[in-house]
């Protein structure tokens, strides 16, 4: 939608803005590591998790964690679930299961710290597992008041595509992020082009579509 997109500009990124990267990644990276079990559970979900008291009534809505080794979950202050795209403040969870560890990034710590302690405790219950929740407060922190999502999505990208699916199943990866820094203008801008270019490439599809010329299976005849 034009508001989502006119967000990625300079403003506070929307639920649809986040689901969109999310998408994105599944993709284009994800999908070619077939072994890989890493779920990127979408905005609205990670919400659902942190508002149901009991949070085994939302299985059936939930992705299958059964074969899972990580889940990255998006985390909203919103507390007012009546309220679309409420909140105020963006940070990313990322849960191994594998090592029983959800490790918090967040732009502006300790902001959302209560509520990724929240969803930690709901997802320990729906994997029967316990997890060490794990507040990573060197990461790259922020600058101004709107960048949060932004930091979510490059941060998740770094840590899908340079830890996650780098590593050989017997590596010990360090989750940490100290040290590193994220440009939220590139960032923006990156994004803004990837949009753009998924748009035109849909609008090719859909121009091929409404042809009724169709396409030869043999090649041109020269007389």
């Amino acid at each position: 939608m034009k508001e989502d997109v006119d967000t990625l500009k300079k403003d506070w990124l929307t639920d649809n803005s986040i689901a969109f990267w999310e998408e994105y990644l599944e993709r284009e990276f994800l999908a070619q590591y077939n072994n890989a079990h890493i779920i990127l559970l979408r905005p609205s979900m990670s919400f659902m998790l942190m508002q149901t008291p009991d949070p085994v009534t939302l299985l059936d809505a939930l992705p299958s964690f059964r074969k899972a080794t990580h889940i990255f979950l998006p985390i909203n202050d919103c507390k007012n679930v009546n309220l679309p795209e409420g909140g105020s403040h963006w940070s990313l969870l990322l849960v191994s299961i594998v090592d029983g560890t959800a490790f918090h990034y967040d732009s502006l710590h300790p902001a959302n710290h209560v509520e990724a302690e929240q969803v930690t405790t709901k997802l320990s219950h729906l994997l029967k597992k316990p997890l060490q929740f794990v507040d990573l407060v060197d990461s790259p922190r922020q600058e101004n008041g709107s960048d949060c999502g932004v930091f979510v999505c490059i941060v998740m990208r770094h840590l899908l595509l340079k830890k996650l699916l780098m590593a050989q199943a017997s590596d010990k990866v360090s989750m940490s992020m100290a040290g590193k820094t994220v440009d939220a203008v590139r960032g923006r801008k990156e994004m803004l082009r990837i949009i753009e270019e998924y748009r035109r490439e849909g609008e090719r599809r859909r121009s091929r579509s409404l042809s009724p010329f169709k396409p030869s299976k043999s090649p041109p005849r020269v007389d």
